[in-house]
């Protein structure tokens, strides 16, 4: 899959770029149920909020089938093989859950300050792809983008070990009144299957959840392969090691696990 010259403009002018139901219902439901299963798991790469709800699944790609084969999947790995111009390798797989009247907020960070500060990763050469399990409405803790914040560069910004279980290296409210005050802020919405991708510079966040409605993402942090990690300090669940380019799969690669599993539970 390709992006078309219209789109590739327009990430580069903004930042971020969003394909409604780019996957099917039959894909993302399957997708939505897995999730379910790992975040149940008492797993050491499933992190919990304070009062217990899961708020994030790393790396389910390498022990669950169906997110083994969306993390290779062309749809997503295709555009932004396209948008760095070489192979791109998986830096880190988390499925977010904002979990029902306990999802907790992310505070606005940059992604690339992290990559740069934990994992030693040289350039913002790396990419979140998000994919919608749920529907995200703008009640249930959508992400709110800045537009155009990537060009502000790598942003000064402080370690919080505090505000919720997830440490992060955070923004200050003037730094981003001022960015929101240029760009504005956007929170892209839509039902599952909706694939979101934005720049690792581009700044972000989300409020807490506290609908009846969860909010599960997965998202796939894509790096180029020259811009491998020199110093990871996390575990490598959270940082891969594997620096080898991602070799895509069928594009109906989850349709047909779906079928086979509908199949054997028949």
């Amino acid at each position: 899959m390709r992006l078309d010259d219209d789109q590739v403009q327009f990430f580069n002018r903004e930042g971020w770029l969003f394909l409604p139901e780019l996957f099917s219902r039959e894909e993302t439901e399957f997708l939505a149920r897995e999730a379910e299963a790992i975040y149940a798991a008492n797993r050491p790469e499933v992190w919990r909020e304070k009062s217990g709800a899961p708020r994030t699944a790393f790396a389910a790609h390498l022990y669950n089938e169906a997110f083994a084969a969306l993390a290779a999947h062309p749809r997503m790995i295709e555009p932004i093989e396209q948008i760095f111009g070489e192979g791109v390798y998986m830096h880190q797989f988390k499925i977010n859950a904002k979990s029902a009247f306990t999802g907790d907020v992310w505070q606005w960070h940059q992604d690339y300050g992290t990559w740069k500060r934990d994992d030693g990763m040289p350039e913002p050469r790396a990419m979140n792809i998000a994919i919608f399990l749920d529907e995200v409405m703008p009640i249930n803790g959508p992400l709110m983008l800045v537009p155009k914040s990537q060009h502000a560069g790598d942003l000064e910004a402080s370690h919080d070990l505090q505000t919720t279980s997830y440490p992060l290296w955070t923004l200050d409210e003037a730094t981003v009144t001022r960015l929101v005050d240029q760009g504005g802020i956007v929170a892209p919405t839509g039902k599952p299957g909706g694939m979101l991708m934005f720049h690792g510079n581009l700044v972000h966040g989300s409020a807490g959840n506290i609908t009846p409605y969860p909010r599960k993402i997965v998202y796939l942090t894509l790096n180029a392969v020259s811009n491998y990690i020199r110093t990871p300090t996390r575990p490598d669940y959270i940082a891969h090691r594997d620096f080898t380019p991602i070799k895509t799969a069928d594009d109906d690669a989850l349709l047909r696990l779906a079928q086979a599993r509908r199949e054997a539970a028949e």
